[in-house]
C-alpha cells in the first residue's frame, strides 16, 4: 500500500485564496479591511522568522499587517498596555502574541490579556472554554487546519475512531475537541500512556502531536487509517540537519491510507488558518456572514 499523500502546501494556498476573494468582497461592500496585529518579544531567531511570514502573507491575502517588535527586557505592564491598545484598536481585529515569551513575564496573564474576540490564537481560557462546551470560538490555528484536511479527504469523520497521541493546550486537546465536534469517537493518548501501540492501531484517524521525532512508527498504524503529523521536529542525520515528523514516515507511509508529510503538510496551514481566524473575527465583529469552510 501507498498511503495518499496529504499535500498541506496546496491546501494551505487554497485557504489563502479563499481568505483573499472574501476580503475583495468585503473591501468593495464596505470599505473595511481586516487588520492582523503581531507583537514579539525578544530576538528568538525561529520566533522571528516566523513573524516575518506571517506578516508577508497578512499583506498578500490585502489584509492590514501590524507588527510591534518589542526587546527581550520589555516589563510585563508595558506589554500588557500595548494589548490593551490593541483590543480598543478598531482596526484591529485579530492580535497574537508570539510565544514562547522571555521567563520574566507570565505568558497565560498576557494571553488572557487579549480581547477574546481578537485571540486568534484560540489560546484565551474564554476561547478554550468556549470549544470545550461545543460553542462558537476562535478555534487554534494547527488543529484547525488539521481538521480542514481531514474534512476535505473524507467529508464526513462522523463515527470514526479518532486518537489524538498528545495532551497540549496548544494541539492536543483542542484537536480532541474538534473532532468531538465532527462525532468522532475520540482517544487521548500521550507517551505514557501503556500500549501506545495498540492504541494509535485501533484509529481510523491518528494525529500525532507528541512532540518527539519519529516515535510513531507503521507498527503503530491500522492498514488504510489516515495520519496526520504535527510534529516538527530538527535532528542531525548524516551528518546534516533534517526537518521530520512525529511520525517515521517512511514506515507509515507504506501502512496508511492517507499521511502529511513533514515538512509540506501541517505547518503550512497554521499561518493560513491565522489569516482565515483573522478574517472570521472580522465578520463576527462587523456583521458579515462567516467564510463557509474556513472555521470549525
Amino acid at each position: 500500500m501507498s498511503a495518499h499523500i496529504i499535500d498541506g502546501k496546496a491546501f494551505a494556498a487554497n485557504v489563502r485564496a479563499q481568505v483573499s476573494t472574501h476580503i475583495v468582497a468585503i473591501k468593495a461592500q464596505s470599505g473595511k479591511i481586516p487588520g492582523l496585529a503581531v507583537v514579539l518579544v525578544g530576538e528568538d531567531p525561529a520566533s522571528q522568522v516566523y513573524v516575518g511570514a506571517k506578516g508577508k502573507q497578512t499583506v498578500e491575502v490585502g489584509m492590514n499587517s501590524y507588527e510591534h517588535k518589542l526587546p527581550a527586557d520589555t516589563s510585563e505592564a508595558d506589554l500588557l498596555a500595548i494589548v490593551a491598545k490593541l483590543n480598543n484598536d478598531p482596526n484591529v481585529h485579530g492580535i497574537l502574541v508570539q510565544l514562547p515569551l522571555p521567563k520574566h513575564l507570565n505568558s497565560d496573564l498576557v494571553i488572557n490579556s487579549i480581547d477574546p474576540a481578537k485571540d486568534v490564537d484560540g489560546f484565551h481560557i474564554s476561547n478554550v472554554g468556549l470549544l470545550s462546551t461545543g460553542q462558537k470560538a476562535m478555534v487554534p490555528c494547527t488543529p484547525l487546519g488539521s481538521l480542514m484536511m481531514l474534512r476535505d479527504y473524507h467529508g464526513s469523520l462522523s463515527g470514526m475512531n479518532a486518537v489524538v497521541v498528545g495532551r497540549s493546550n496548544i494541539v492536543g486537546k483542542p484537536m480532541a475537541q474538534l473532532l468531538l465536534g465532527d462525532s468522532c469517537t475520540v482517544t487521548i493518548a500521550h507517551s505514557r500512556s501503556r500500549d501506545l501501540a495498540q492504541i494509535c492501531k485501533s484509529a481510523d484517524i491518528l494525529v500525532a502531536a507528541v512532540g518527539r521525532p519519529e516515535m510513531i512508527t507503521g507498527d503503530y498504524i491500522k492498514p488504510g487509517a489516515t495520519v496526520i503529523d504535527v510534529g516538527i521536529n530538527r535532528i542531525e542525520r548524516d551528518g546534516k540537519n533534517k526537518l521530520v515528523g512525529d511520525v517515521h514516515y517512511e514506515s507509515a507511509a507504506a501502512i496508511a491510507g492517507a499521511i502529511t508529510p513533514v515538512p509540506g503538510g501541517v505547518g503550512p496551514m497554521t499561518i493560513a488558518c491565522l489569516l482565515a481566524n483573522t478574517l472570521t473575527a472580522f465578520c463576527r465583529a462587523n456583521g458579515f456572514d462567516e467564510p463557509v469552510g474556513l472555521t470549525a
